[in-house]
């Protein structure tokens, strides 16, 4: 502990005697109260942080011998360490604060947003070649009529209505396969604009075919905004809405990861059992396994975004090392920590694996059901 000693022996805190440093009765140091601004600063970092060698002497352990920092807590040596919960609670303050801006996908807002009207040009233009080359001259047709497509959509209802009437009675007077195109894209939006309720919304998707029908999550949004007298989302795609639903899910792995660490603790718990301990001394093990993990995520997560990129072979790579690691960490953590043979513990490392990979998977849907039915 660094600092100025006081020279009286008296505990300012408890008020009984000092034999030299430390009062024997609440454990404060004997220090003078007044104190340069710089050292106030950096004994409170140090203290609050534990970096006055403890911090060190409990990271060393922690990551290059599994399972070994359990064992001395439990066997007692706990003065050189930080306890247990103690350095969870501040490395998952760190990771929720870092790791999960380093998974967010890249937005290019160069790019303007898509709307119906653009999809419905879009889809157009896709076909205007094969139109030009069948009937030619329609080619320019089309490039002509791409310009009312995106502006049908910013028509209100009723004016969909009488547009669509008046462009049905041109091809009905004279067939032509490229009005043919934009008429059918002019019937999907206006009846996407006519979809106020979800009854209507329903009904129109259950006679369409089966394959242009909206996929699960995009019809499960767009029921609960009708319901809840919301306007109807614009249609996405499904990596779209897998996109939104990845986003919306990052807000609860703080207390997915929480709430699942005394689950894992039971899990290996009841693979252990043999062993006959008491599953705090599980749940221990548990803790510093998951901090271990969450240590090794603060720094690979970052390196992964900012400088491999997330979609590049590097960062692959780099997972999975990760992966790799943390299987090896585990294994390595069992066999010294339960003391059991190389093969019962292997086989033990891939049932506890198992079993956490299953209820991972388990609450992942059950948080995905609750933003779609609770949050929405």
């Amino acid at each position: 502990m660094s600092g100025h000693y006081r020279k009286e022996k008296n505990c300012l805190n408890c008020g009984h005697h000092v034999e030299e440093h430390y009062c024997s009765h609440c454990g404060q140091p004997n220090l003078e109260l007044k104190e340069p601004f710089w050292h106030f600063i950096g004994h409170s970092i140090g203290h609050y942080f534990h970096f006055d060698s403890k911090f060190f002497q409990t990271l060393v352990p922690l990551l290059s011998k599994p399972g070994q920092l359990t064992l001395d807590y439990l066997a007692g040596k706990r003065a050189r360490y930080i306890h247990p919960v103690s350095l969870y609670i501040f490395v998952s303050v760190v990771y929720f604060i870092i790791v999960p801006h380093t998974l967010k996908e890249e937005k290019d807002d160069s790019k303007p947003k898509t709307e119906q009207g653009e999809k419905a040009a879009k889809a157009i233009r896709a076909n205007r070649d094969k139109l030009d080359k069948a009937i030619p001259g329609t080619g320019r047709k089309i490039d002509i009529v791409l310009d009312s497509a995106v502006k049908f959509n910013k028509l209100s209802l009723p004016a969909k209505r009488l547009y669509l009437d008046k462009v049905r009675k041109q091809q009905a007077a004279k067939p032509n396969d490229s009005l043919a195109v934009v008429i059918q894209e002019f019937e999907e939006l206006y009846a996407d604009a006519n979809d106020t309720s979800y009854a209507a919304y329903a009904a129109r998707q259950k006679i369409l075919p089966k394959e242009e029908r909206d996929n699960w999550l995009t019809h499960k949004t767009i029921k609960l905004a009708l319901e809840n007298g919301e306007k109807k989302p614009a249609t996405q795609t499904a990596e779209e809405n897998k996109i939104n639903i990845k986003e919306e899910f990052k807000k609860y792995e703080p207390k997915q990861y929480f709430l699942l660490m005394p689950l894992l603790a039971l899990f290996i718990m009841i693979n252990f059992r043999k062993n006959r301990i008491y599953y705090i001394d599980h749940l221990v093990f548990t803790i510093h396994g998951m901090t271990a993990y969450f240590i090794i995520s603060i720094v690979t997560k970052p390196i992964n975004r900012y400088i491999f990129g997330l979609d590049s072979w590097m960062s692959s790579i780099l997972d999975t090392l990760v992966f790799v690691g943390v299987v090896w960490y585990l294994y390595s953590g069992l066999k010294l920590f339960y003391q059991r043979s190389r093969g019962v513990t292997i086989r033990k490392t891939i049932t506890v694996m198992f079993m956490y990979a299953l209820a991972v998977s388990i609450t992942k849907w059950m948080v995905t059901y609750f933003i779609l039915h609770v949050m929405h």
